[in-house]
């Protein structure tokens, strides 16, 4: 038993949980007094003696009781509290003066009574965001309580809503590794373009993307991203820039000889180079953004930039600025990490960057250009999707976090805490636990900002996508944390507001007419996957996890409410079940630590290969014992297929016919370079291969959305 009861009671005020159970042999592992003390401090608390924690303490709860009204709350549309205001305190008055400023449509302006309750009745609120303002009437009337309320509807978009009552299939993969003989070498919109029309071709229902988020320049995994607001710059096709047909030298660039040659090196190269794909682009963005800056396409093109800036508002600003200053410290040698910037500059409000930007307009509108742009040709794609008989679309993917040296983590640092870092405790994916190298938001600050960051980050996930899928969807109920410089086994789950975040999300999805998809594998809290369920949002399936003992579940097991698919970034591709490649990869990376481990994990592949190809074979999907790498690939689509659940994700690197992961989780890049693995097919030689013709083959009827 702790000796520090204040301490204990403020981490739990804050919503440090004391403990969880093990993933291994779940047992209850105790949240240590050190482990609260380093959370509490990233939260801003001081709690490193008892005195201080009670003062604290003190404080948060003398701060709850003078509040008279709660300043955010989200409620379900219809239902009894979408119409009802609280008031505290014994001196609330019989009559008050009620304003309701709504973000969309019609507002109030009146008087309202209080009943016995303290409790005043509010007219019908449409859904969408109010701003509340009470101001009881009598002696203390100047008094102004306020209160920021969401009205929400009670689910998402459902798959039904979109795809009738049937069941679909579509196409996973990540964008970037994509060969093709119009990129440069990264996988673009174009790339996507052509990918839809051949799904749609084939009868899916989506194409699905890794995260699209901007990266910082040469960073490859798409998960720890600079912004989660906006795009990755190599995302662009830069064949479809509308300027570049205006610009001779931008073409000449292109058309050089030297320019030429580095593009086939660039595009023949095994792994991805997205440095060098970056320079390159680099250099024909310069020309462009020069030409478009001189009117080149017209005045439509440019009052187009002009709109897309003011729907972003300050969010694009704040990027094209930290884009502008990166540059600008890069090109110094100082680096792109604003925390080694002059103090004046360390964020968005710091004295210097309003000299900076007006001092380099061009530089910062060429970051928003770029922006305006790939939302242009994302835009495109998906009309480009729909117009192919995608049902869904695009189905995109937001992220966990943001890089700590980037610029989510600039523009809004009371969001993004220093001193700690988000990751999984132990469990059997990875004994030592795995921290991720990004920060968390701050629960207290996420409220205290009215949820506007992350509404942000949804109406950017949900942008030209038909399906949205939040990676880690237990974030929103709770998150492990790490103190920087531990090891995972030393942090601790943080609770989040998990109803107000999963109603302000069935809020953005019903406004996009978009389906959610939560990423919800692994350690599950208790009851969450039923939270999911009842907001509407589809549950994640995953062919490997989906056992008895060894034993794999019958197709008939799935349920209607999920996504299935074969694997996920994080696993082997169905070639590798095949044969032992993958396990070699990983005893080189040092993931398997020696060669006794290597020959444990030959054992265990052979053990679940057998057991999935009896799966097949007892449900009459497979003939062969020893199926080759085409057979077992048809075998498993067929499979999934046969499942009820509402969509299969087919993942592009097994109808390749790939065989390296392209994740290995917990591995430095100093030992793999995880997420830099590209197809080893072209997307023409990849629809002519015999894996991919056996896979589509064995997609049954019922799941094509054929026009």
């Amino acid at each position: 038993m702790s000796e520090r009861p204040a301490l204990r009671a403020l981490a739990e005020r804050a919503g440090i949980l004391d403990g969880y159970h093990s993933a291994l042999d779940r047992s209850w592992v105790a949240t240590a007094d050190a482990t609260h003390e380093a959370l509490l401090a990233a939260m801003g608390f001081d709690a490193s003696w008892e005195a201080a924690a009670g003062r604290a303490l003190a404080a948060l709860e003398a701060e709850r009781a003078a509040a008279r009204l709660e300043p955010l709350q989200v409620v379900v549309a219809g239902r009894p509290e979408a119409r009802r205001l609280a008031l505290r305190g014994e001196d609330r008055a019989a009559r008050v003066a009620l304003t309701i400023e709504a973000e969309e449509g019609a507002g109030f302006d009146g008087e309202a009574d209080v009943d016995a309750a303290g409790e005043v009745e509010l007219p019908e609120l449409g859904r969408g965001r109010y701003a509340i303002t009470v101001r009881p009437s009598g002696p203390g009337g100047s008094l102004e309580l306020r209160q920021q309320r969401y009205v929400v509807p009670a689910h998402c978009t459902t798959v039904e809503e979109r795809l009738g009552e049937g069941v679909a299939f579509g196409i996973w993969t990540n964008l970037y590794s994509l060969r093709s003989d119009a990129n440069w070498g990264f996988g673009n919109l174009g790339d996507l373009v052509a990918l839809a029309r051949r799904a749609g071709f084939e009868g899916a229902a989506f194409v699905g993307l890794n995260p699209l988020h901007a990266l910082p320049p040469g960073a490859v995994c798409p998960y720890v991203p600079s912004s989660r607001l906006f795009r990755h710059p190599l995302y662009l096709d830069p064949e479809g820039i509308p300027e570049l047909a205006r610009c001779p030298e931008a073409r000449r660039r292109i058309e050089s000889d030297a320019f030429r040659a580095r593009l086939a090196r660039l595009r023949a190269s095994e792994r991805l180079d997205a440095g060098g794909v970056g320079k390159a682009l680099d250099e024909i963005l310069e020309p462009l953004h020069r030409a478009f800056a001189a009117g080149v396409c017209g005045e439509e093109r440019a009052r187009a930039f002009g709109r897309f800036r003011a729907e972003q508002g300050s969010a694009l600003d704040e990027f094209a600025t930290f884009g502008a200053l990166a540059d600008h410290f890069a090109a110094e040698g100082r680096g792109r990490d604003w925390r080694a910037w002059p103090e004046a500059l360390r964020s968005p409000a710091a004295g210097g960057v309003r000299a900076f930007r007006d001092a380099h307009p061009a530089a910062v509108e060429r970051h928003a250009w770029i922006q305006f742009e790939l939302d242009r040709q994302l835009g495109e794609a998906a009309r480009e999707a729909r117009e192919a008989g995608l049902g869904l679309g695009l189905y995109t993917d937001l992220a966990l976090g943001s890089d700590p040296g980037g610029s989510d983590a600039w523009a809004f640092p009371g969001l993004l805490l220093r001193g700690v870092r988000v990751g999984a405790p132990p469990d059997a994916f990875s004994r030592e636990g795995q921290e991720w190298g990004f920060p968390p938001a701050d629960p207290a600050a996420l409220r205290r900002d009215g949820h506007r960051f992350w509404l942000r980050l949804l109406r950017a996930g949900f942008r030209h996508a038909g399906a949205l899928r939040l990676d880690h969807a237990m974030s929103l109920n709770r998150l492990f944390w790490i103190p920087e410089g531990r090891p995972p086994a030393e942090g601790a789950y943080v609770r989040y507001p998990d109803d107000e975040l999963l109603g302000l999300v069935a809020l953005e999805s019903r406004r996009h007419g978009a389906v959610v998809i939560g990423e919800d594998l692994g350690t599950v809290p208790e009851g969450f996957a039923e939270q999911l369920g009842e907001r509407g949002i589809l549950s994640s399936r995953v062919l490997l996890f989906e056992r008895d003992g060894e034993a794999f579940r019958s197709a008939d097991r799935y349920p209607r409410r999920c996504l299935v698919t074969a694997n996920t970034h994080d696993l082997p591709p169905l070639a590798a079940l095949v044969g032992e490649a993958d396990l070699e990869l990983r005893r080189r990376a040092g993931q398997l630590p020696d060669d006794a481990s290597l020959e444990h994990a030959r054992v265990e592949r052979a053990r679940e290969r057998r057991a999935l190809v009896e799966r097949l074979r007892a449900d009459g999907w497979l003939d062969a014992d020893a199926p080759s790498e085409a057979e077992l690939a048809a075998a498993v689509t067929a499979f999934l297929c046969a499942t009820p659940a509402a969509l299969v994700g087919l993942a592009l690197d097994d109808l390749a016919g790939e065989r390296e992961p392209v994740n290995l989780p917990g591995v430095p890049p100093e030992r793999h370079a995880s997420w830099t693995r590209r197809l080893r097919l072209s997307l023409d030689e990849l629809w002519r291969s015999a894996t991919a013709r056996a896979c589509l083959g064995a997609i049954s009827e019922r799941r094509r959305q054929l026009r």
